[in-house]
């Protein structure tokens, strides 16, 4: 029979080294998901999941916030947050309760 401290300290291990692997990765990539507020146009295509060249198209045509200093295109995370929401479908609860809640406005008032 096996010592479970042993298969524990390999387990360890293993976990360890994927966390090193995860680690290397993030530190060696310089496209990944931002963290920061402000973003690249590739750090906006991982984060959106959308092409380079979709998300060009979107800014000549100025349909999505952005700021250009040179060449350079940069995106305020809150802004693209805003930006995506702002189309939001509104559920079947939302407009249930939006309907309850203009019937009780207008319903009048008897004494």
């Amino acid at each position: 029979m096996e010592n479970p401290f042993e298969i524990i300290n390999q387990r360890l291990e293993r976990i360890e080294a994927l966390l090193e692997n995860i680690y290397r990765i993030n530190s060696n990539s310089d496209v990944g998901i931002a963290t920061t507020t402000i973003m690249n146009i590739k750090q906006l295509s991982a984060y959106l999941d959308l092409s380079l060249s979709a998300l060009y198209k979107m800014t000549s045509n100025k349909d999505i916030p952005h700021a250009k200093r040179g060449k350079k295109l940069y995106f305020d995370k809150k802004e693209i947050d805003a930006w995506v929401l702002e189309n939001k479908i509104i559920t079947s609860t939302e407009i249930e309760k939006m309907t309850s809640d203009y019937i009780q406005r207008k319903l009048p008032k008897f004494p």
